[in-house]
């Protein structure tokens, strides 16, 4: 069936080690990232930054950070980009395993010092099924009396050998907003990459494909009409951190994503699940 392990990296964050028929993967419990996800015969299917020091109290460069409960930066001075889910120790509620698949479900109880920055009862968790495809579930469920909204991502780095002969498709029909300009309508199926992009697509259809010389990533979503694509070219490149200047060269960033007009607006009791499927298309 496989083996799924608990192992402490170099230095001092916890992971969760899964090794199937199907795949090999790592989790990190802080912000219940996933660093890496190969499927067995075929290459790794995330990308992280060699600069990176795995650092506690940093997310990873790489693999999916998990933005929430807003994407971007918040209204509010001083709140931390991306909120704050991606910084913190999330506990793995469960394991199971079922047909060579693996599921593994990750909940982050909120903190009181957490409470200034989402002062809501409500409860978030991240289920990852790992099997020749990688599935993610971002759950939010309203606890609480009142409506609650929240923006939110899966800021997935994939691994695309070379930016400049990487084609992305699956774009027509919808619009975006690029460096708070816009909205722009898609005129093409197609976005090349010639330049610093970072666009917020809404009204997207729900699967996209990257085009890679090593062959082409599916990636598709639920519960979720937008979605972020993200390449940081040269200049912005060496203002990253723990980002090595010539990066950009091999990742780019698909996220599902909800922002937007496509933010989660949960009545009490009510739950959504953003998801999304990676994998390579035969």
């Amino acid at each position: 069936m496989g083996s799924v392990t608990t192992k402490k990296h170099a230095n001092g964050l916890d992971y969760v080690e899964v090794n199937t028929a199907l795949c090999q993967a790592r989790i990190f419990l802080q912000g219940a990232q996933i660093d890496y996800f190969q499927p067995v015969g075929k290459p790794p299917l995330l990308w992280v930054s060699s600069a990176d020091d795995y650092q506690p109290g940093n997310g990873i460069r790489g693999g999916v950070p998990v933005c929430w409960p807003w994407f971007g930066m918040s209204s509010e001075a001083n709140f931390p980009q991306h909120g704050f889910a991606r910084t913190r120790i999330w506990a793995l509620e469960s394991v199971e395993m079922r047909n060579q698949l693996v599921d593994l479900r990750f909940s982050l109880k909120i903190s009181e010092q957490d409470k200034i920055y989402w002062p809501h009862n409500t409860q978030v968790s991240v289920l990852f099924t790992l099997g020749d495809t990688l599935s993610i579930s971002l759950v939010n469920t309203n606890l609480g009396d009142e409506t609650v909204t929240l923006t939110q991502a899966l800021h997935t780095y994939f691994p695309i050998e070379d930016i400049h002969q990487l084609k992305a498709s699956g774009f027509s029909g919808s619009k975006y907003i690029e460096f708070a300009e816009g909205p722009y309508p898609q005129t093409t199926d197609e976005v090349r990459f010639d330049r610093e992009t970072d666009r917020v697509y809404t009204d997207l259809g729900p699967v996209q494909l990257l085009h890679t010389p090593q062959g082409i990533i599916e990636v598709s979503r639920e519960n979720s009409q937008s979605a972020v694509l993200w390449n940081p070219w040269i200049e912005k490149s060496q203002r990253l951190g723990r980002f090595n200047p010539e990066d950009y060269l091999t990742m780019v960033c698909l996220e599902a994503a909800n922002v937007l007009e496509d933010k989660v607006v949960l009545a009490p009791d009510e739950t959504h699940s953003l998801v999304t499927h990676i994998r390579w298309k035969d």
